[in-house]
């Protein structure tokens, strides 16, 4: 009997480009729906997955109203690292097995990291304006990545890739993670060692229950008046208002944010819209042709080992 599959929002991929990975990867007799459009609503992704047993998302919300609908859904593939969008309570009740995407946007992450480090350390946002504005580097002066420490708090495969990226720049790396990592060249610390002294701290640990507001009022208050902050993992693992307030005191020098507590456009209301030196990206770590390219065929390949009954990359 065939399955059909959902994909429910767009891969970055065209339909053409999708019904080839399906051709190569899936057997002929699954019937597969792409939606290259945003759904509205809960009741628009209801109805897109439908009676389908294997549905396919990327980052936009799947709550349980929308999942209770499909009542043949067996399998999710996620085309994204994280999974704290999906509601993963009800598919553990439901015996839903759902699958990430893991690794596809190491490097693209990591290198934005560096653009948002040296676009503040450069100040390039502002040399822009002076240009335009017929000005010259006054009052321009920035700083070299080269013999700063370079802290990273996590530890998995976009923070290994940032450690790399570091050791390039002449960075010495210090490495905070629950578990002990052997990485050549990184010092693994505790937290607090690590904020008291990285002069850029880059963040790169998963949304959970333990790392929501790991960086508060306490932790920036442990770091360098000259330290700068990138958060390219997800929003919540910083207070924002607590950012924001430390920008405006001076308690750390300057933010580079990809990340916020909701997917862009971000409310006008929000404080670090108005907070100094910040650089802040509409969630892009992932954006780049090749990135999308690489998830598309993992969450193909997610699909394949779920029918194989060999699921890989599984979340619950």
């Amino acid at each position: 009997m065939s399955q059909k599959l959902a994909i429910i929002e767009p891969l970055g991929i065209s339909e053409e480009e999708a019904q080839q990975l399906k051709e190569q990867y899936l057997p002929a007799d699954v019937e597969m729906t792409y939606y290259n459009t945003k759904a509205k609503d809960a009741a628009e992704q209801a109805a897109r997955i439908g009676d389908a047993s294997l549905v396919m998302l990327a980052n936009s919300p799947l709550r349980e109203d929308a999942l209770s609908k499909g009542a043949n859904v067996k399998f999710l593939s996620v085309a994204f690292t994280g999974v704290d969008h999906v509601a993963m309570d009800y598919c553990r009740g439901k015996d839903i097995i759902v699958s990430n995407c893991s690794g596809y946007a190491n490097e693209a992450v990591s290198e934005l990291v560096f653009g948002l480090a040296i676009g503040l350390y450069r100040k390039l946002a502002a040399c822009d304006a002076a240009v335009r504005s017929e000005k010259t580097r006054e009052g321009l002066l920035g700083f070299e990545l080269s013999g700063k420490t370079f802290g990273v708090v996590g530890l998995g495969a976009i923070g290994r890739q940032t450690v790399k990226l570091a050791q390039a720049f002449g960075c010495k790396v210090l490495g905070y993670n629950r578990s002990q990592k052997d990485i050549a060249g990184v010092e693994q610390v505790d937290l607090e060692t690590l904020l008291k002294e990285s002069d850029i701290v880059s963040l790169h640990v998963p949304l959970t229950e333990a790392t929501k507001g790991l960086i508060g009022e306490a932790e920036l208050a442990l770091m360098k008046p000259t330290a700068i902050l990138i958060n390219t993992a997800r929003g919540p693992v910083v207070d924002t208002a607590a950012l924001a307030k430390a920008l405006t005191d001076g308690t750390i020098a300057a933010a580079g944010i990809d990340v916020f507590d909701g997917e862009p456009p971000i409310a006008a209301d929000n404080p670090l819209l108005k907070a100094p030196n910040t650089l802040l990206a509409p969630h892009i770590g992932f954006a780049t042709k090749e990135a999308l390219a690489k998830r598309a065929v993992i969450a193909f390949k997610n699909v394949a080992m779920y029918l194989q009954g060999k699921p890989q990359n599984v979340m619950n």
